[in-house]
């Protein structure tokens, strides 16, 4: 019996971007193509298949432990970022100032989709959905260089919309324009999250 199941729901590639040295600068660069493989988006500097842990798991591993890399690539839907640029109190934020991999249109709530959900493109290359991920302070450099002032603001206007991390599934090519498709895992919510998240 199937895990996953396909849903009617979609979402078009608006935008695509990689970040080639991550020491350099967060802001990514926008590319019309981008090459997925198991190791992430090529030439993404956030790619390869283990990580230094970092503060997001830091309950679970002491900094700079080698782990799997669940954040080969950053996933942001057009609308959360069109109101997040409007709470900072822009006409409009570039993607690539908060380094991102892929802006999408289409999904509503994006950046809360169930984590282990599938996002398939057209031509098969899949990416797994890892979990939301939390807005930090980390762009306010990028964004204040290109508006000035306005950095500061956008870790609390992108607060529960700074969109998604996720890794290659499946190997093959996103472009833009393309197509995904949202599988989604066949399982109830777990009955004690509620619970689990107090203690």
């Amino acid at each position: 019996m199937p895990a996953l199941k396909p849903t009617a729901f979609t979402a078009r590639i608006l935008w695509l971007g990689l970040v080639a040295d991550r020491k350099a600068q967060l802001a990514s660069q926008p590319v019309e193509r981008m090459r997925l493989t198991f190791a992430g988006p090529e030439g993404e500097a956030h790619g390869g298949l283990t990580r230094p842990s970092c503060s997001r798991v830091v309950a679970q591993y002491p900094k700079g432990t080698t782990i799997r890399n669940t954040r080969q690539l950053s996933i942001l839907s057009a609308e959360e970022l069109a109101q997040t640029a409007a709470a900072m109190g822009l006409a409009r934020l570039d993607p690539a100032l908060v380094g991102a991999s892929l802006v999408v249109e289409g999904l509503p709530d994006l950046t809360h989709l169930p984590p282990s959900s599938r996002l398939q493109a057209e031509g098969g290359a899949t990416l797994v959905v890892d979990m939301e991920n939390r807005a930090c302070q980390l762009p306010a450099k990028p964004i204040d260089a290109a508006h000035p002032g306005f950095g500061a603001a956008y870790r609390k206007a992108a607060s529960g919309r700074r969109g998604l991390t996720a890794w290659v599934e499946a190997e093959g090519d996103l472009w833009l324009g393309a197509t995904l498709t949202l599988h989604i895992p066949d399982q109830p919510i777990w009955a004690p999250l509620a619970a689990a998240r107090q203690s």
